[in-house]
């Protein structure tokens, strides 16, 4: 397995806020840049499967494989011979602020060649976006409880 990108966050926004975003799949395109649009084929819960196009490469599907309310949402995209792996992970800190982190890995026997084509996309492309996503969640919630200014960590591999 490879670890394509970590990107940790601290936050004034609440779990809920980010689950709220990210259970909102048509709405990822806004905050994430390399995604052309996102399918869910039921509800925002274990076992749902959906469908993703980036805007560079083509559609792949996906499932919902573990979903904790305001805590933890894995996915996972099926490649030829290789599955994507994405972790969303939300906790509050002892400072009262929201700590987010995206996690992506890439396994099975083609990992290595998939790690060549998209592992430099996603090292960008997910702080990025998580910071895009911080900033409008943050801005929504700063009109009555005043936003604050995220602290971004990045750990790429």
């Amino acid at each position: 397995m490879y670890q394509l990108s970590a990107v940790h966050v601290a936050s004034t926004a609440p779990p809920a806020a980010f689950f709220g975003r990210w259970a909102d799949m048509d709405s990822w395109p806004a905050w994430d840049h390399a995604i052309r649009w996102v399918r869910r084929d039921g509800p925002f819960a274990e076992g749902t499967r959906g469908s993703l196009k980036p805007k560079a490469g083509p559609k792949v599907r996906f499932v919902i494989e573990t979903l904790v309310p305001d805590r933890e949402f894995t996915d996972r995209s099926t490649m030829l011979g290789a599955s994507l792996t994405i972790r969303h992970l939300v906790e509050v800190l002892d400072d009262g602020r929201t700590g987010v982190a995206v996690v992506v890995s890439i396994d099975g026997p083609l990992a290595r060649l998939w790690k060549l084509f998209v592992g430099r996309s996603i090292a960008e492309s997910t702080p990025a976006g998580l910071r895009r996503l911080v900033a409008m969640i943050e801005a929504e919630g700063s009109a009555g409880a005043g936003g604050g200014e995220a602290a971004i960590a990045e750990h790429d591999e």
